[in-house]
């Protein structure tokens, strides 16, 4: 009897080591992306006064294999000071965006855009709304009341991604050793220029350090925005004392 438990006891053993082996050799090992963006030809005063290059977004984009839908996440861009915060925005796709209004004036956040197109309505400081984001795209947000305030929401379907700082680096964490693409979004670049940036990679295990990514604003014409109705903003509306 003790003999016959010995031998289920190492059996067990024995099957249990074999599992972790196997499921070991079957993980794939994964590495950070690392690089930096620098802007040239650009004629905002942030880059060229204090060399700004925030805002740039960078995803990778797996070639040859499904990337399993990412978690629900819940994220926030604020509205304070006339500004929504953070200007730029990566999201996996089904995530839900809060749109709190932090200002002592009223806000309404909208979209008409082809990424997404939604109207947050009017509604009063201390208040928030919230949209969820169901396909990917560009989503350029705009407020109906004040025509200053301006956002992009990348709505992004794979989890490798990552937005510059100010000092134009980036860092894209746990990523699977394999081929892929290198996607870049910057709002003030031509699509022109955009696809010539995009290139291949293949990440090892170890991680990867990508070439410095120069991006030219050159041939970049902004372009003034309609309120939600397609009209212009009315010019006095945002110099109106006490206006909302």
């Amino acid at each position: 009897m003790i003999l016959h438990l010995r031998i289920c006891s190492n059996l067990t053993l024995l099957y249990l080591l074999l599992g972790l082996f196997f499921a070991a050799a079957g993980t794939v090992k994964s590495g950070s992306v690392t690089g930096a963006v620098q802007l040239t030809g650009s004629s905002d005063s942030a880059v060229r006064k204090h060399d700004d290059y925030s805002g740039v977004v960078i995803w990778l984009e797996p070639l040859g294999k499904t990337m399993a839908p990412a978690p629900p996440e819940h994220l926030r861009m604020i509205q304070k000071d006339k500004h929504f915060d953070p200007h730029v925005l990566a999201i996996d796709v089904g995530a839900t965006v809060e749109f709190p209004n932090l200002d002592p004036i009223f806000h309404n956040a909208f979209s008409s855009f082809d990424g997404q197109i939604f109207d947050l309505g009017l509604y009063p400081p201390g208040t928030s709304r919230s949209i969820h984001f169901t396909h990917t795209g560009v989503v350029r947000i705009f407020c109906n009341i004040h025509p200053s305030m301006s956002a992009l929401i990348v709505v992004l379907d794979s989890p490798h991604f990552a937005t510059t700082g100010k000092d134009g680096h980036f860092i894209i964490r746990e990523v699977p050793a394999g081929p892929y693409r290198v996607n870049v979004l910057h709002e003030r670049a031509t699509d022109e220029t955009l696809a010539a940036l995009k290139r291949s990679v293949t990440v090892p295990e170890s991680g990867a350090a990508l070439p410095l990514i120069t991006i030219s604003e050159a041939g970049y014409l902004p372009v003034p925005h309609k309120n939600k109705y397609g009209h212009d903003y009315p010019a006095s509306r945002e110099d109106r004392p006490g206006y909302p």
